[in-house]
């Protein structure tokens, strides 16, 4: 009898994260590393908001308290969502969760039975993948393209929706990549969805990144468009706009109160509740008006660092790199740099087994990172299904200017290093 569950094989991950051992292991050796690889402001959480949290916890507000999340905190998100998308939100149709990642979990296992298809971007955040795979669905990848800002129009989302589809995941500004959909496809996009969907299907609208969005752009929520506040699965939270990634802190707002509820169940089972505590000080984050502007100098810095960072890749020979519109990332394609370093060659001459764990952008990323100390993402970590032949990395401009020089300079380095890349490859070691 196995002792782990079948199951688990088809639960992924966030490389963002494990590559943390790898980090180490570098780090250990003696080599200082340029980290672009984590998705994490490198900000502090304002004052204002630290004062409030410490305040609570102070009044002795550190106990059980409604699994939905408090009245108060789900007012103020129902009041904020209904003033940016100009949509009906009230707030027993809110519910708070530890960061904005639970539900997306939630929503497979409300919405998804095994066999149902859901539609999902590719490269885009993994553990959509992840979780579509863990509850026995079909992943219909909707890949995004370079050529195209990696958005998409409603004639790419038409032909990939079947009387099976059951959940669409639209995420913009985009992790990965920065892209984002412009208002015009969005509403093309609803009504491919409401002509060609069925009515039981949900869409699940990530939109994390509202706030980061550059040359003056400014956010559209799919839930905006006519039709589609009764059937998205609105999807925001704390970590990014507000510095608040380790507080863990996000929600969602459902089309009706039972589907809240179910929402509210899995809470329930799962985590109890979002700390109260917490709760308050991301109410005061949405109400004080002083985060505006520390939000907007942030977002300017995030903008400069975009623009020295995709200028200087694109001088790199055999890398191109489109200019995001919004998020703090950048997406570019090194398929120039694998053919020109051999990295396609050597890939192409691997065992099948080490293939199955590995890529060229894979082996490009695990070749900077050990041999020359910059820690970038490869195309893998962002979806696996369909992605042969696209060589991509993420970096993260999260990170202050200076680093940013550092690691590109590197990069630089590493993609004209034929006979470094011989020799790693000849070692064997850290190929995924």
């Amino acid at each position: 009898m196995a002792i782990i569950a079948d199951r688990i094989k088809l639960l992924g991950t966030e490389n963002a994260f494990k590559v943390g051992g790898d980090i180490k292991a570098v780090e250990q050796s003696g080599m200082n590393v340029i980290k672009l690889n984590l998705g994490e402001p490198d900000f502090n959480s304002a004052d204002n908001i630290n004062a409030t949290a410490h305040r609570e916890i102070d009044a002795g507000n550190s106990h059980y308290c409604d699994p939905g999340g408090l009245e108060p905190f789900r007012e103020t998100i129902a009041r904020q969502i209904a003033e940016t998308r100009d949509i009906p939100a009230e707030a027993d149709r809110v519910v708070v969760t530890p960061g904005a990642k639970p539900p997306i979990s939630y929503t497979m296992l409300a919405y998804v039975n095994p066999g149902d298809e859901v539609i999902y971007p590719s490269p885009g955040f993994p553990i959509y993948e992840s979780w579509i795979t863990f509850v026995g669905a079909k992943p219909v990848p909707l890949h995004l393209e370079e050529e195209k800002g990696f958005s998409f129009s409603a004639g790419d989302l038409e032909q990939l929706i079947t009387p099976k589809t059951k959940v669409i995941i639209i995420n913009s500004p985009s992790n990965p990549t920065g892209g984002v959909i412009a208002e015009s496809d969005l509403r093309a996009i609803a009504e491919v969805i409401q002509s060609k969907a069925g009515p039981e299907a949900r869409v699940y609208s990530d939109e994390v990144y509202e706030y980061i969005l550059f040359d003056g752009s400014r956010h559209v929520s799919i839930a905006s468009m006519p039709g589609m506040a009764g059937r998205t699965v609105l999807v925001s939270g704390h970590s990014k706009t507000f510095a608040m990634t380790g507080w863990r802190l996000g929600y969602a707002l459902l089309p009706t109160k039972e589907e809240a509820d179910l929402f509210k169940t899995f809470n329930v089972n799962i985590i109890s509740c979002t700390p109260p505590f917490i709760q308050m000080a991301g109410k005061a984050a949405l109400e004080n008006e002083e985060n505006k502007g520390i939000i907007a100098g942030m977002v300017r810095n995030f903008e400069e660092r975009r623009n020295y960072v995709v200028d200087a890749l694109n001088a790199i020979d055999g890398v191109t790199c489109a200019k995001p519109i919004g998020a703090f990332y950048v997406f570019p394609n090194i398929a120039g740099v694998c053919e020109s370093l051999g990295v396609l060659e050597a890939y192409g001459g691997l065992p099948d087994d080490i293939k199955a764990h590995t890529s060229p952008s894979t082996l490009f990323q695990m070749f900077a990172l050990y041999t020359y100390g910059v820690a970038t993402m490869d195309r893998k970590s962002f979806g696996q299904i369909g992605i042969e032949g696209k060589h991509y990395l993420r970096l993260s401009t999260a990170t202050d200017l200076d680093s940013l020089k550092e690691g590109v300079k590197r990069l630089d380095a590493a993609s004209r290093d034929r006979d470094g890349f011989r020799a790693f490859m000849t070692q064997g070691e850290h190929l995924y």
